[in-house]
């Protein structure tokens, strides 16, 4: 009988663990999905993703050293003309790719700011991609979590669009511009949907 016992409780016990990270913090009552998630800032805070919550986001692993690079001053753009009306663009370095994104925190941060005048959010530096994987982008490529823009990180600047439901609606390749017509449609219609 005492087996028994043991293993009614094994199992309800083992019930009571998420089964994916889809499912991370709906046990505490925190949201779950992309914005589910704590970061470090790129000033060394924690930044709950959460706070971003009834917002549109713009995910976009960055780096300083690539061809992309230029796509700082059109994300800024971005930002300043539409974070008025709740997006917010958030950059996260990485250093995956051709190894473009080497410096520090403290070297990133001074570069954006001296060469694009960036003001939008930027996190610490974080794999998106291989060993180390941080959680927030073992999400948004994981065909368990994120099935429908599942897939892994091809490059420095792919961008991953989340609607003020805080679910991905988009996912946009490098090579695709901040300011170009596809992605401007895609915030401004997810802008709308209040």
């Amino acid at each position: 009988m005492k087996s028994v016992l043991t293993v009614c409780v094994a199992a309800i016990a083992f019930a009571a663990i998420p089964c994916s990270a889809a499912d991370k913090g709906k046990e505490d009552g925190k949201m779950s999905g992309p914005l589910g998630y704590t970061m470090k800032g790129i000033d060394g805070k924690d930044v709950d993703l959460g706070k971003y919550k009834g917002k549109v986001v713009l995910l976009v692993n960055v780096a300083s050293k690539c061809g992309y690079t230029p796509q700082y001053k059109g994300l800024e753009e971005l930002y300043e003309k539409y974070g008025k009306d709740g997006l917010v663009v958030i950059g996260v370095p990485a250093n995956e790719f051709g190894k473009q994104e080497p410096g520090t925190d403290d070297d990133i941060q001074q570069f954006c700011s001296t060469n694009y005048k960036v003001t939008f959010p930027m996190l610490s530096k974080v794999v998106v991609k291989g060993p180390g994987k941080t959680p927030l982008y073992e999400y948004l490529t994981s065909k368990e979590t994120n099935p429908k823009f599942a897939g892994e990180i091809g490059w420095n600047f792919e961008k991953f669009l989340i609607g003020r439901n805080g679910e991905v609606v988009g996912r946009f390749k490098s090579s695709v511009e901040p300011t170009s017509e596809q992605l401007v449609a895609a915030v401004k219609k997810e802008l709308d949907a209040k």
